[in-house]
């Protein structure tokens, strides 16, 4: 042991007190994104959330459970986005006696508005070179999983929790990976936090998966 190791705080700690740091620069990207479409950050979140499920929409349940918030809180920002006209209850197409929250065309030139908006996150992000930013990715997507698995977060659609994915299946270091869902080789940095075609791998084949993944990832 050296001395720093005895003097310095355990390495999780001080990675945290850095993404802490990040994520309050993000917080204040969120508020500056949602004050310019006149909307608070969770109504924000709750539209670009309804707004990649497409035409099926969503429960309020998956809504608040999304979010992290109580139903309440869930209904008042839906409610606002409804007054404004951003979104609409409306049957849900799989269940006619059940609402299901989907957004209008006027919600989807907002959501597509923000998504041109760049942020300082962003522009911070940019100035990692291509591999850092594609490592970084892994990394979070590591992270993400990690969060998943405890509990700590809801599911998330990502890629490599697919029952389309197939990691490293091609001999390419550009595009080592394959999805079955559209029978295309891609790479690294195009793994997705929330594919809207994500479809639940079942547990033998996720977990699978994620060896071969993980034994490959940084």
């Amino acid at each position: 042991m050296t001395l720093f190791d005895a003097i310095s705080t355990p390495l999780p700690r001080r990675l945290r007190e850095g993404l802490d740091r990040i994520a309050a620069a993000m917080r204040a990207d969120e508020w500056g994104v949602a004050e310019e479409a006149g909307l608070t950050p969770t109504q924000l979140h709750a539209l670009t959330f309804i707004a990649g499920r497409g035409e099926a929409g969503l429960r309020l349940r998956a809504v608040a459970e999304h979010l992290g918030v109580t139903q309440p809180t869930a209904t008042d920002s839906i409610a606002a986005l409804a007054r404004k006209g951003l979104v609409v209850k409306l049957p849900d197409l799989q269940d006619k006696r059940a609402v299901a929250i989907r957004v209008t065309p006027a919600g989807c030139d907002v959501v597509r508005a923000i998504g041109l908006a760049m942020t300082a996150a962003e522009r911070a992000l940019e100035t990692l070179t291509p591999p850092e930013q594609q490592t970084l990715l892994e990394l979070v997507i590591k992270t993400i999983r990690a969060l998943q698995q405890a509990k700590a977060i809801p599911p998330q659609r990502l890629c490599v929790t697919c029952r389309h994915f197939r990691p490293y299946a091609h001999d390419d270091a550009e595009l080592p990976h394959h999805c079955a869902l559209v029978d295309a080789a891609f790479g690294g940095r195009h793994l997705r936090l929330d594919c809207p075609e994500h479809d639940a791998a079942p547990p033998p084949a996720l977990e699978e998966a994620w060896r071969v993944f993980e034994r490959h990832s940084p």
